[in-house]
């Protein structure tokens, strides 16, 4: 049991940085694949994995790989698992899918084949007909590519974005775990300043106090996992016991925020305060052509707006033109952003140091990286 196969399940392009963050958290046994990250742990690493990872979608247990090319395939593949091992004979227990260029293409009856194999898997412990199904929520899942099936078990629930601090959403919401790759792929330390001049419901700078204070992000909820006999209360106590002794918030913070709308700063504002770093995060309504930073080698951190995404290109491209003029007085300052615009680099004036493509949700943005100086280092003693 503490030799399980676990899933970091990571946004295309997020890999390396959902492997580096298992790294950090001591998992060098690992391999990396197109959207997921596979690690080895027990239980306790549910635990650890579900309330640390910033970057991740979900935690799964991989709990069969084989290959499907027919239903009776699928069915005997689900059935060889050893579902009452971890399913208690009230658990809940659906079946979610996919298919991909695979022969079993219909997910609907993959679903259903697989559900059926679970049952009459419990059948022969539980010795009953009928699963009542109101315990705890086993999620499973069954993904079909190239006639390979996987068998996977969710740990998470619903997705780790949802740290919940975040009740209201602006019209264009950036996801919890994006902002935090945009905040870990840049070079900010906490004793740097940062600042986003489109801070919409204030993602990214929530998510770099996070990280500038070593705050665990699943702190603030719960998971599906938390109520499996297999990954007991004593674990979750330890693991959010670790989360809390790790916690640094002595560290003085210089982060800002700042939006020409102010019905995205009060949904700002309020998840700001339900974060806890409402001393800590300076708010303010500002056009991007007004903003003085404070500070030196800083970091802007942003997710300016684009014409699909809010629906006026033109005005848009205004307010990047406005970020390129308000560069020019932070010369010192690095600079990074995420867009869908293919004419960001031309419309801003400068060509980027670096690029990435990420996607946030379904669509493919570039991450642009504007490199900056770094901060003198100080002198020893």
């Amino acid at each position: 049991m503490d030799n399980l196969q676990l899933i970091a399940t990571a946004p295309m392009g997020l890999e390396a940085v959902v492997a580096r963050e298992l790294m950090d958290l001591g998992y060098t046994d690992q391999k990396v694949e197109n959207g997921r990250v596979i690690f080895r742990g027990g239980p306790a690493d549910i635990c650890r994995a579900n309330l640390w990872l910033r970057t991740s979608d979900r935690v799964l247990i991989k709990m069969a790989e084989y290959p499907a090319t027919t239903f009776e395939e699928l069915f005997e593949g689900a059935k060889a698992i050893d579902w009452p091992e971890w399913i208690p004979e009230d658990g809940e227990f659906p079946v979610e899918g996919r298919s991909h260029k695979s022969q079993l293409s219909s997910v609907p009856a993959c679903q259903s084949i697989v559900k059926k194999a679970v049952v009459e898997k419990m059948k022969t412990v539980y010795g009953t007909e009928w699963f009542q199904e109101d315990g705890a929520r086993f999620v499973i899942e069954v993904w079909l590519l190239n006639d390979i099936a996987m068998i996977t078990l969710d740990t998470t629930g619903p997705g780790l974005h949802k740290r919940g601090y975040r009740k209201l959403v602006t019209e264009a919401p950036l996801k919890e775990t994006m902002a935090a790759a945009m905040v870990l792929l840049s070079r900010w330390q906490p004793e740097r300043p940062l600042y986003d001049p489109f801070c919409g419901s204030g993602t990214i700078p929530i998510e770099a106090a996070m990280i500038g204070w070593n705050i665990a992000p699943g702190l603030r909820r719960s998971f599906n996992s938390e109520g499996w006999p297999l990954v007991p209360d004593e674990l979750w106590e330890q693991a959010r016991e670790e989360a809390f002794d790790a916690v640094k918030d002595d560290i003085p913070l210089q982060i800002a925020g700042s939006d020409i709308d102010p019905a995205a700063l009060d949904v700002a504002a309020a998840a700001v305060k339900k974060a806890g770093f409402a001393k800590e995060i300076k708010l303010t309504q500002m056009a991007v052509s007004r903003i003085k930073p404070e500070g030196d080698y800083g970091c802007i951190v942003t997710n300016p707006p684009y014409g699909t995404r809010l629906g006026d290109e033109t005005d848009a491209e205004k307010a990047v033109r406005q970020l390129g003029l308000s560069m020019l007085y932070l010369p010192n300052w690095s600079m990074f952003a995420l867009t869908q615009s293919r004419t960001f680099e031309e419309t801003i004036g400068r060509k980027a140091d670096k690029r990435r493509k990420l996607f946030n949700g379904r669509l493919e943005c570039t991450y642009y990286q504007f490199f900056g100086p770094l901060p003198p280092r100080s002198k020893p003693q």
